[in-house]
């Protein structure tokens, strides 16, 4: 499946962080997230916003070579009640970077991906879920352009077919190699699928198959919700057919 434009994915960017920020508007800033219990709301929002910031120097820099967060130098957060605005202006600091340098321009980033893009598309998906964690939160409303949702379906199985072949801190690879198990993420509206396959040497993602080990069908938000972990695999938005165990599994060991 063929990724959204860039214009697509910036203008989305902005849009998520404005949104972001108005589902955490006169909440607690101590309030627990359900779906990361680790964080706080304030600790959430500012992790993304965080990212914005960090990603944006990055970029503006054009780095030579690879460049942690940990070692990007940036303003830190305001107080909460100024934290929806602060999340804007990083959104639009990112957009804005990286159309200075081009989409396609090498820069640092932690996948075999280099491009400036890199950081517009991550962040974008990264903010869709997080406003989902927001939302059930706070009680905010919320809801996810089809054609994003599937976007954010697609870059997080390419990145967990990345994941799979090379070490990586958040996750283990040995534990999504198999012998040829497959599962079918099947999209009910609109009508797309997503086959993942696990292989001896990593995992393999094709949009194509119409049968598969487990098959999990849904809304594309609601798969999108699912993948990430922020729906219960029991929940009665998703259809799940086959081994549901494997589902399980992959969920387990595909956090990132």
């Amino acid at each position: 499946m063929k990724s959204l434009s860039h214009d697509r994915l910036a203008e989305a960017l902005v849009a998520e962080a404005e949104e972001f920020g108005m589902a955490i508007e006169g909440a607690a800033p101590d309030a627990r997230v359900p779906t990361c219990p680790e964080w706080s709301l304030q600790d959430l929002t500012r992790h993304v916003g965080l990212a914005y910031h960090k990603s944006a120097a990055i970029v503006a820099s054009q780095p030579t070579g690879y460049v942690p967060f940990d070692a990007v130098a940036v303003d830190d957060p305001p107080d909460f009640d100024a934290l929806g605005e602060w999340l804007v202006d990083g959104a639009e600091r990112l957009v804005e970077a990286v159309a200075d340098v081009g989409p396609e321009t090498p820069t640092s980033t932690w996948t075999p991906d280099r491009r400036a893009g890199f950081w517009t598309r991550r962040l974008t998906h990264e903010t869709v879920v997080h406003r989902a964690d927001a939302a059930l939160t706070t009680g905010a409303p919320y809801a996810v352009d089809a054609d994003l949702a599937a976007d954010g379906i697609s870059e997080g199985l390419d990145l967990v077919a990345v994941f799979s072949r090379l070490e990586h801190p958040a996750m283990d690879r040995t534990a999504l190699r198999g012998a040829g198990e497959t599962l079918l993420f099947r999209s009910t509206g609109p009508d797309l699928g997503w086959l993942a396959r696990r292989t001896a040497t990593g995992v393999e993602v094709s949009q194509s198959g119409d049968d598969a080990d487990v098959v999990v069908e849904g809304r594309v938000a609601d798969l999108l919700l699912a993948l990430t972990g922020r729906i219960a695999t029991d929940d009665r938005r998703l259809t799940i057919s086959g081994n549901a165990g494997l589902f399980r599994h992959w969920r387990e060991n595909t956090k990132f």
